[in-house]
């Protein structure tokens, strides 16, 4: 515990020297002259600090972790007083961090989560080994390499089942309908931690292409999918949901949809000078309509690649608006396997705007999860895209066309809450054959009657007819994944997804966007070019 305690005083102490010398060198290029008591400041900060932690760690009620006091506490709140988005990993999860941005790591391959106490199998990857292995869907993880699951929280087990590449892992696994645990000796592999898990055409010449985040092998992933699609009518790009990721990835993702030498984003911050991105392929003069879907959880990357297509009017942006994360962060390794995420700059779509929220004198609860997003520009900076059309900075990318997101009812909520499509998909794949043209239809509905019944979930006639069309879709896709895989049910789930569906009633008022403001640009050239004759 002393060692632990010194080495982790030791490595804040390391990051508020850091921190301070930052400071001091961006006032010295932002001020005349430095402040003659900066240095005095710095020493008595470290000299309470040091103080407080010793008199925590001799007197309080129990004994310290230091770890947890350093790593959970010192650190991360100083990096919150400065913004949302300034943080600190520990060793396990800056060890994730860099397992998503790579996209892969090595493991079984499948996702894992919990059910009544239990952790079970939600479902394997297509071709990974546990779905060769035969690993199925609602599979209930009793142990792993001889060590039980009991008690174990779904990230324990979820580390337990990934290890080098080659190497054995033993799974126990109870299964409904098996009188014994059925035992599984995966070899582990490299399993891709796939950006766009979903790519296919949704319509005869349409494409829909989901991005789930801006990692390593993004941009790459991006080019492969629109290749595939061949020559495309129309496009929805889905980001909802996106969190972000890699600045650069973002900006070869846009770059795929301008033209070539069309900004991207620009950066900027106290101690680095303008950095600006531009598109240096371009699309090649492949000028589909495009609709992008953004909601709540569309930040960061996500908007800088909605941003710029939206200030070039190269396609309408659909949805709620988005997060409104404008800051750049920087990742530094430090000792002890640990990182340091630190904002380093300020990003601005191509029209100038700084899209980030303000976060003055609001909780980090507040500005995650209590935050208005329907401020219509009141109080916002106003930039104008290429053609002329007003959009706002300050808050997030507001859609060019807004459809508020679908709300669950009680009698959803009731069904969701008792896993009931994920427990009655199990149970039908397991009794009937399912094909590819597999629909729900009133047999199916009948047996889904009948669950509830035995189930004991309370339902009414009307509930079942006023959510009828949601009860088709998510019952096919949940038994589309029990039978082909993740990647087919949801597929099932975007052909049904109602903002979907409205992008693609949409297509034809992206393709008007993009043709006038092709016009006005024209235009606008032209009576330069007029000018300057004259």
């Amino acid at each position: 515990m002393v060692r632990s305690a010194r080495r982790s005083l030791f490595l804040v102490v390391l990051i508020l020297v850091i921190c301070g010398f930052l400071g001091m060198l961006f006032a010295q290029r932002n001020a005349p002259t430095p402040l003659p008591n900066s240095d005095s400041d710095v020493r008595d900060s470290l000299k309470t600090f040091t103080q407080v932690y010793d008199v925590v760690e001799q007197n309080y009620a129990e004994p310290v972790n230091a770890d947890k006091a350093i790593y959970n506490g010192a650190i991360p709140g100083m990096l919150h007083a400065l913004d949302p988005h300034s943080n600190f990993f520990d060793p396990k999860s800056y060890s994730l961090l860099r397992e998503e941005q790579r996209g892969k790591y090595y493991g079984v391959g499948m996702t894992v989560g919990p059910r009544n106490n239990k952790v079970i199998v939600i479902a394997p990857f297509v071709g990974t080994p546990a779905y060769r292995a035969g690993i199925r869907p609602g599979d209930i993880i009793a142990a792993v390499d001889g060590k039980s699951t009991d008690n174990m929280s779904t990230s324990d087990v979820a580390d337990l089942l990934k290890g080098p590449k080659g190497t054995t892992v033993r799974i126990t696994i109870l299964r409904e309908g098996s009188d014994k645990p059925l035992e599984f000796n995966v070899v582990r592999d490299e399993i891709p931690r796939n950006s766009v898990d979903l790519a296919f055409l949704i319509r005869p010449g349409i494409g829909y292409l989901h991005v789930t985040g801006f990692q390593e092998t993004t941009e790459g992933e991006v080019a492969k999918a629109l290749e595939g699609f061949g020559d495309m009518k129309g496009l929805i790009l889905d980001l909802r949901q996106n969190p972000g990721g890699l600045l650069n990835e973002g900006v070869g993702v846009a770059d795929k949809f301008l033209k070539k030498g069309q900004l991207i984003v620009s950066h900027h911050g106290r101690a680095s000078q303008e950095k600006r991105y531009s598109a240096t392929h371009g699309n090649g003069g492949r000028e589909y309509p495009l609709v992008v879907l953004v909601n709540r959880g569309t930040a960061s990357a996500a908007e800088i690649v909605a941003g710029a297509i939206q200030d070039h009017d190269r396609g309408l942006i659909v949805g709620e608006t988005t997060f409104g994360k404008g800051l750049v962060q920087t990742v530094y390794p430090l000792s002890e396997n640990t990182g340091l995420a630190l904002t380093t700059a300020k990003y601005y779509t191509p029209s100038g705007r700084l899209i980030q929220r303000d976060y003055t004198g609001v909780s980090l609860y507040d500005y995650y999860y209590n935050r208005d997003t329907e401020e219509n520009g009141i109080n916002r900076e106003v930039k104008l895209t290429d053609s002329g059309r007003t959009v706002y900075g300050g808050g997030g990318i507001t859609p060019d066309v807004k459809i508020p997101a679908q709300k669950t009812n009680r009698f959803q909520d009731e069904l969701l809450q008792h896993y009931a499509f994920f427990n009655f998909a199990k149970r039908y794949a397991a009794g009937h054959q399912v094909s590819k043209n597999f629909e729900v239809d009133d047999n199916v509905i009948h047996d889904f009657r009948k669950f509830l019944d035995q189930e004991k979930i309370a339902y009414t006639e009307a509930d079942l007819l006023q959510n009828s069309d949601w009860l088709h879709s998510t019952i096919k896709s949940e038994i589309f994944i029990d039978a082909f895989g993740q990647d087919e049910g949801l597929r099932v789930r975007a052909e049904t997804d109602p903002q979907v569906v409205k992008a693609l009633e949409l297509l034809p008022q992206a393709k008007q966007l993009a043709e006038n403001a092709k016009r006005i640009v024209a235009e606008r050239g032209n009576a330069q070019n007029l000018s300057r004759v004259r």
